[in-house]
């Protein structure tokens, strides 16, 4: 295959690109989309990070080629996240590609192993896709998420408290006699009684899939390796002894402190602890001492941002 490139170079300084490399500059956004329908493959070197390029190159027909990082790039590790206030992971250039696209229009592979790498080029070249653009990212898919945020949300009133503010500290909540979480058929996930009570909530409580994460993982991947996604404005609910008692956590101590790693617990020492501040409420945060309490959420396939009775 011909090796081609786009990098912008100025006339009195040849392009900083091996010879091979047919580069056209910087391309008017015509010719870049024509180019991408000759070619067949697409490859990402790493950075930058969730771009709209493989997007792009994905709805004209292109294979996507991507880097997986060993280990996922964060503020611990990496340069360009240092110093930012997230606890958050990235796996590979481009995470959403990776895990709601896939095979066969999406390849993440360890490009420092090379047999991975020629294996990955030798089936993409055995290898013919359509032209693919996930529903979230046309049109029709965009006006059908705004809808949905716009119908279903109050923008013009407060959040209702939970527990609501008229509940004293001596007063039982849930008002309900039964559980606030029941336990999902054929799951291990738990999710929000149909009898208990609570205000009215965006995404609906009845998308709530409440998980415990192993140690030293975060409620990203705890949801993510069950089939769905962490959802903050699920927080709130979860934040509380219900929730840890429908998980069966055996609590000596609880308490309520400022930590993006709460709600969660520690199993070796029976400790629990709950949130204190709700800005600090975080899906990315993990830790090796504790479990994390996770409000996961289910959703629409090719409409991720939705849950399935968000509609």
């Amino acid at each position: 295959m011909e090796v081609h490139g786009t990098v912008y170079y100025e006339t009195q300084r040849p392009p900083e690109v091996p010879p091979f490399v047919k580069n056209h500059g910087l391309l008017p956004q015509h010719e870049l989309q024509t180019l991408l329908r000759r070619a067949k493959l697409f490859i990402g070197f790493g950075f930058p990070y969730e771009g709209p390029a493989p997007l792009e190159a994905i709805a004209n027909g292109c294979i996507y080629l991507q880097p997986k990082f060993h280990p996922p790039h964060s503020s611990l590790n990496h340069e360009f996240f240092r110093g930012k206030p997230t606890s958050r992971e990235v796996s590979s250039q481009h995470p959403y590609a990776e895990q709601y696209i896939g095979r066969p229009h999406v390849m993440t592979v360890d490009f420092n192993n090379s047999q991975e790498f020629d294996t990955a080029i030798r089936e993409i070249m055995r290898t013919k896709v359509e032209p693919y653009l996930p529903y979230e990212y046309t049109c029709e898919g965009m006006l059908e998420r705004l809808h949905a945020y716009i119908q279903h949300q109050d923008f013009c009133s407060p959040e209702a408290p939970f527990p609501p503010a008229n509940v004293s500290s001596k007063t039982k909540w849930p008002a309900s006699s039964g559980p606030q979480f029941i336990l999902l058929p054929n799951s291990s996930a738990l999710t929000w009684a149909p009898n208990a009570s609570a205000p009215q909530s965006w995404p609906p409580l009845s998308s709530l899939r409440l998980l415990a994460s192993q140690e030293g993982q975060s409620c990203v991947e705890a949801c993510q390796r069950a089939d769905l996604v962490c959802e903050p404005a699920l927080f709130r609910f979860i934040n509380n002894k219900a929730a840890l008692g429908g998980l069966e956590v055996q609590c000596e101590v609880v308490e309520a402190e400022v930590n993006h790693v709460f709600p969660a617990f520690s199993v070796l020492r029976r400790e629990c602890g709950l949130q204190k501040d709700p800005l600090l409420y975080s899906c990315a945060g993990f830790s090796p001492k504790y479990r994390r309490v996770c409000p996961c959420r289910d959703y629409r396939r090719g409409q991720v941002a939705l849950c399935r009775d968000c509609l």
